[in-house]
C-alpha cells in the first residue's frame, strides 16, 4: 500500500505554483528558455524572486518538522514539475535556513542524487553541490566515500557535483577528496566537466594557493580550460 497523500505538502506546493503563475514573464521567458536550453518552459520569474517568494511562502505554512515530509514537498515540486522555477523552487526550500539540519543529514544524499540525475544541467546541478557540501561538512565519514564512488560514475552531472560540493568549505576543503574527485573527470572531455574542475581548484587557490599549483603541475593531463581556471587568481 502507498503513503496517503499528506494535503498540508499539496497545499504548499500549490500555494507555490499560483504565486509563481502569478509573477509570471512572458517576454523574460522566452528569453530564459533559450539561454537555458531548457526543454521545461519557464515563468519568466527570477531566481531571487523564487527563492524570496519560497521562503514567504514557507514562513506563512509553516516549515517541516519531518526529514520524510520535507523530502517529498521537495519531490513532489520538482518531480511534478511544468515549469522550471517549480525546480528553484524546490531547491529553494532545500536550502532554506529553517531546513539546515534536513540539508545537511547524510541521508538526504539520496534525494540530492535524484536531484542530479533528473536535473542534468549545470542550473540544477550546481545547486545541488552545495546542498551536498552541507552534508559534507555536518558528517565528512559518512559523506565522503559517497562522492568518492559518485566520483567514478559515468554521468557526467554526478561527477561534477563531486567535484564542485566543496566550494564553501575554504579551510575545511579535504584535499585528498578534490584530487580523487577531479581524477576521475580529468580525460572528460565535456566542457562542464573541464570548466567544473578549472572552478573547483580555482575556488581552492583561494585558499591553499601552493595546493593548487602542485596539483596542476602534477597533472599535464589537465585540460587547457581546467589549467587557466584553476591559475588564474595566482597569474595575474
Amino acid at each position: 500500500m502507498g503513503t496517503a497523500p499528506d494535503p498540508r505538502i499539496d497545499d504548499f506546493v500549490e500555494a507555490i505554483r499560483r504565486a509563481l503563475a502569478d509573477r509570471r514573464d512572458p517576454e523574460r521567458a522566452g528569453s530564459q528558455q533559450r539561454y537555458m536550453k531548457s526543454a521545461l518552459p519557464f515563468r519568466g520569474v527570477p531566481v531571487p524572486e523564487v527563492r524570496k517568494l519560497t521562503g514567504a511562502l514557507l514562513r506563512t505554512h509553516g516549515a517541516s518538522t519531518e526529514h520524510t515530509a520535507w523530502v517529498a514537498t521537495i519531490r513532489s515540486l520538482w518531480d511534478g514539475a511544468a515549469w522550471r522555477e517549480e525546480k528553484y523552487a524546490a531547491l529553494a526550500l532545500a536550502r532554506a535556513p529553517r531546513h539546515r539540519a534536513f540539508a545537511a543529514d547524510p541521508d538526504s544524499l539520496d534525494l540530492y542524487r535524484h536531484l542530479v540525475l533528473t536535473g542534468q544541467w549545470w542550473d540544477l546541478c550546481d545547486e545541488t553541490a552545495h546542498l551536498v557540501g552541507r552534508a559534507l561538512s555536518a558528517d565528512p565519514a559518512a559523506v565522503t566515500p559517497v562522492l568518492r564512488g559518485w566520483s567514478r560514475e559515468e554521468n557526467l552531472w554526478l561527477r561534477r557535483v563531486a567535484i564542485l560540493s566543496q566550494l564553501d568549505r575554504k579551510g575545511e576543503t579535504d584535499a585528498e577528496l578534490l584530487a580523487y574527485a577531479i581524477e576521475g573527470s580529468i580525460d572528460d572531455p565535456d566542457f562542464f566537466a573541464r570548466k567544473g574542475i578549472g572552478w573547483a581548484l580555482r575556488q581552492h587557490s583561494k585558499t591553499d594557493p601552493e595546493w593548487v599549483r602542485g596539483f596542476v603541475a602534477d597533472h599535464p593531463g589537465l585540460s587547457r580550460l581546467s589549467v587557466r581556471e584553476a591559475l588564474r587568481l595566482l597569474d595575474g
